[in-house]
């Protein structure tokens, strides 16, 4: 039987100290495992199953929400699709269902490719890849863009990875959020403006037990590669990063999120998002972190995984 995700690759790498393993899924390109001698490190779903609340997917060409679902560009109204009707918005760009190519594969690495075709809301066109490569100390992601139409085109980048250190209960963890700026929201969480998150409870640099938090929010940095970490109180840490182009985090902490299984009935619990992204939401209107993409232009944008304090020879 078909995976609902189709082809799953598998890729391994072999260390004199461990194993780390990771599959990626032919539709979205998702992140659907990844684990370091079988702990694993991101939340991961059955072969059987749709990715849950957007597990390990791409966002391309923009993360997050756009308000109605309408742009302007020049004096025209642009109309996309709204994928999320609940809030009348559009989310997660146009690739979250779509089959990617295989590009090129090893044992520890794989490059899938996908067309963004001109479209209603979007009349541009995109050549896509992704490429993930196990390395000794995590997982990196590289996704190039670029523009094989006639005009500029806007674009942006994103992912929706799940953080997690094998059984320990992700409401046990402390997340650390290298970010400066809260973007506020409406009740459709599209935003409203961007404050410091000097003295509120936004404020995450610190450290915040997970468990606490109830977030479905946008964060803002200046500068720099930010690293965004969970901890386990045995110093055990799972940290994203990502490079001068992911000025923004989202960050989400779900608690009826599927973590296992008993007789195929899911149990449901807590789990975080850190969702790294090139442009916050509604970026289409406001053109925050927005990059236009010339004609022939390629882009490049990277993120990754890293883990530390893992004994691999234990």
């Amino acid at each position: 039987m078909c995976a609902p995700t189709g082809i799953q690759y598998d890729l391994t790498l072999q260390t004199p100290s461990g194993t780390a393993r990771a599959v990626v899924t032919e539709v979205a390109a998702g992140l659907r495992a990844y684990a370091v001698n079988g702990i694993d490190l991101v939340e991961t779903f059955a072969e059987t199953s749709q990715p849950p609340m957007g597990a390990g997917i791409v966002l391309v060409p923009w993360p997050n929400r756009i308000r109605d679902g309408q742009w302007t560009q020049g004096g025209v109204t642009r109309q996309l699709a709204l994928t999320e009707p609940a809030r009348q918005n559009a989310i997660h760009g146009l690739l979250r269902f779509t089959p990617y190519r295989e590009v090129s594969r090893q044992s520890d690495s794989v490059t899938l490719g996908a067309t963004v075709f001109p479209q209603s809301g979007y009349p541009f066109h995109l050549e896509t890849d992704v490429t993930y490569t196990l390395n000794a100390d995590g997982l990196n992601v590289t996704h190039r863009l670029q523009n094989v139409g006639t005009e500029a085109a806007p674009v942006a980048v994103g992912a929706h990875p799940y953080l997690k250190i094998g059984d320990v209960p992700t409401g046990d963890l402390v997340v650390r959020v290298d970010a400066a700026t809260h973007l506020d929201v409406d009740d459709r969480l599209n935003p409203t403006g961007e404050t410091p998150v000097d003295d509120t409870r936004f404020d995450l640099r610190a450290g915040v037990t997970v468990g606490e938090l109830d977030l479905d929010d946008g964060f803002g940095r200046v500068g720099g590669s930010g690293e965004h970490t969970v901890t386990a109180a045995d110093g055990r840490s799972v940290t994203l990063w990502g490079d001068e182009n992911m000025r923004y985090v989202q960050v989400f902490t779900p608690r009826i999120f599927p973590v296992s299984t008993v007789d195929a009935d899911p149990i449901r619990g807590q789990a975080i998002a850190l969702e790294p992204m090139t442009a916050p939401a509604d970026a289409f209107n406001s053109g925050a972190g927005l990059h236009w993409l010339a004609p022939g232009e390629q882009w490049i944008v990277r993120w990754g995984i890293r883990h530390a304090g893992f004994d691999l020879s234990a």
